[in-house]
């Protein structure tokens, strides 16, 4: 396979970059494919999309996804690419693992049609969350965050958009994609009477502070989690990894989303500049590499 696009998943890499990966999460943190041993160095990465150069007659030729690490030439097993459906580019394919996170997330969390929606966290997971929540029929969703910034891909991606401070309360489900404690602070804040709070933040080997005084009880909220290595409870009987995931590209085909898209950098370049993107909080979202 040759790549010819991929992308950085700023949260997880910059917490596998900083050795902040747990002891006892380092099996379940290790990427398809991975080279090496946590904490570092470690090959890396999950999200590959590029053209199959030799193999199958089916798949010769075919641009395909696959959670590999980055890496311009490799060999790889047919049953772990993914070829691209009609209407989905190979550079705004690269979305397709944060995209099937966000899908997992949305079926954890069960939002509803007409539900008043929240999502804290304007990263590229939070902006997919809140683009699936943003079509179920008659749903207020609001997608929540400290960067004004982000309010105009917000609304290019079909939903409102708030600071922390003007958000509205009483919502049906929120979930929260911040990375932050205060974050969660407010995502419990906007939670209704015996509403959804779901967690899809990873803090790795950190902790952070939640309040679980005030109305947390007598409203009797709900605080669930979300984690990609698992398929949705909801789901879990019938569908297998493989398929949630051709389901995510699958989601991918709507040009809208490549708003979200930051221009891409030279691989060859990604070496010198991979502190500063992982390093620089806001700014970028999806962090699109070129392969030459």
């Amino acid at each position: 396979m040759r790549a010819t696009f991929g992308a950085l998943s700023r949260g997880t890499e910059s917490l596998v970059f900083g050795g902040r990966v747990p002891v006892a999460e380092y099996g379940r943190m290790g990427a398809p494919f991975m080279e090496g041993t946590f904490p570092f160095p470690v090959k890396y990465g999950y999200a590959t999309v590029g053209v199959v150069e030799s193999g199958s007659d089916e798949l010769a030729g075919r641009n395909v996804f696959t959670l590999h690490p980055h890496q311009n030439f490799f060999n790889h097993p047919a049953a772990a690419v993914f070829p691209l459906p009609d209407g989905v580019p190979p550079a705004r394919a690269v979305l397709a693992a944060n995209m099937e996170t966000a899908l997992n997330a949305v079926w954890n969390a069960m939002p509803g049609p007409a539900d008043r929606i929240a999502v804290v966290g304007g990263g590229v997971v939070g902006m997919l969350v809140a683009y699936l929540c943003g079509q179920l029929p008659g749903a207020q969703t609001t997608l929540v965050d400290i960067d004004p910034g982000r309010e105009q891909i917000a609304h290019a991606l079909g939903v409102s958009f708030s600071a922390p401070a003007n958000a509205p309360g009483g919502c049906d489900v929120v979930i929260h994609a911040s990375g932050t404690a205060a974050g969660l602070e407010t995502a419990i804040g906007l939670a209704g009477d015996e509403a959804t709070v779901l967690e899809l933040s990873w803090f790795g080997s950190g902790s952070i502070p939640v309040s679980l005084g005030g109305a947390f009880h007598s409203q009797e909220l709900r605080l669930v989690c979300s984690q990609v290595g698992h398929v949705a409870r909801s789901h879990r009987p019938r569908w297998s990894h493989a398929r949630r995931l051709a389901a995510a590209i699958g989601l991918l085909c709507d040009a809208r989303l490549d708003t979200l898209l930051s221009p891409a950098i030279d691989f060859n370049a990604l070496p010198a500049r991979l502190p500063d993107i992982l390093g620089r909080p806001g700014g970028t979202l999806c962090q699109l590499i070129a392969y030459p």
